[in-house]
Protein backbone atom coordinates (compact mmCIF):
# COMPACT_ATOMS: atom_id res chain seq x y z
CA UNK A 1 0.00 0.00 0.00
CA UNK A 2 1.65 3.55 -0.84
CA UNK A 3 1.70 6.50 1.46
CA UNK A 4 0.17 9.93 0.46
CA UNK A 5 3.41 11.01 -0.31
CA UNK A 6 4.71 8.23 -2.63
CA UNK A 7 1.08 8.50 -4.69
CA UNK A 8 2.17 12.74 -4.64
CA UNK A 9 5.42 11.80 -5.87
CA UNK A 10 4.35 9.53 -8.90
CA UNK A 11 1.47 12.43 -9.88
CA UNK A 12 4.65 14.53 -9.88
CA UNK A 13 7.27 12.79 -11.39
CA UNK A 14 4.82 13.12 -14.36
CA UNK A 15 5.29 16.84 -14.91
CA UNK A 16 7.13 17.98 -17.61
CA UNK A 17 10.81 19.52 -16.15
CA UNK A 18 9.79 23.05 -15.63
CA UNK A 19 6.85 22.19 -13.59
CA UNK A 20 8.64 20.20 -11.32
CA UNK A 21 11.30 22.61 -10.89
CA UNK A 22 8.07 25.21 -10.50
CA UNK A 23 6.89 22.45 -8.01
CA UNK A 24 10.35 22.19 -5.84
CA UNK A 25 10.67 25.75 -4.97
CA UNK A 26 7.52 26.30 -2.73
CA UNK A 27 8.27 22.69 -1.32
CA UNK A 28 11.86 23.65 -0.21
CA UNK A 29 10.48 27.45 0.98
CA UNK A 30 8.11 25.69 3.40
CA UNK A 31 11.08 23.72 4.98
CA UNK A 32 12.94 26.95 6.03
CA UNK A 33 11.04 28.53 9.26
CA UNK A 34 13.83 31.05 9.77
CA UNK A 35 15.07 33.37 7.68
CA UNK A 36 18.15 34.82 7.36
CA UNK A 37 18.34 38.35 6.88
CA UNK A 38 22.04 38.59 6.33
CA UNK A 39 22.15 35.38 3.86
CA UNK A 40 19.50 36.59 1.87
CA UNK A 41 20.83 40.20 1.48
CA UNK A 42 23.95 38.54 0.05
CA UNK A 43 22.02 36.85 -2.44
CA UNK A 44 20.06 39.88 -3.49
CA UNK A 45 23.32 41.24 -3.80
CA UNK A 46 24.63 38.57 -5.88
CA UNK A 47 21.68 38.54 -7.80
CA UNK A 48 21.49 42.37 -8.62
CA UNK A 49 25.19 42.17 -9.86
CA UNK A 50 24.76 38.92 -11.92
CA UNK A 51 21.81 40.79 -13.49
CA UNK A 52 24.27 43.61 -14.03
CA UNK A 53 27.05 42.06 -15.31
CA UNK A 54 24.33 40.48 -18.26
CA UNK A 55 23.04 43.57 -19.08
CA UNK A 56 26.72 45.07 -20.19
CA UNK A 57 27.59 41.52 -21.75
CA UNK A 58 30.54 41.62 -19.65
CA UNK A 59 29.44 37.60 -18.96
CA UNK A 60 30.50 34.93 -21.26
CA UNK A 61 27.29 32.75 -21.32
CA UNK A 62 27.45 29.01 -21.82
CA UNK A 63 23.86 27.07 -22.49
CA UNK A 64 22.84 24.36 -20.67
CA UNK A 65 23.79 21.86 -23.53
CA UNK A 66 27.26 22.70 -23.30
CA UNK A 67 27.80 22.35 -19.64
CA UNK A 68 25.84 18.92 -19.67
CA UNK A 69 28.29 17.88 -22.57
CA UNK A 70 31.29 19.25 -20.15
CA UNK A 71 29.85 17.07 -17.53
CA UNK A 72 29.17 13.96 -19.83
CA UNK A 73 25.87 13.83 -19.28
Amino acid sequence: MSTPVEDLFKRASILDEQDRATLAGPLLESLEHEMDEEIESAWLEEIELRLRKLDADSVDLVTWEDVKEKLGL
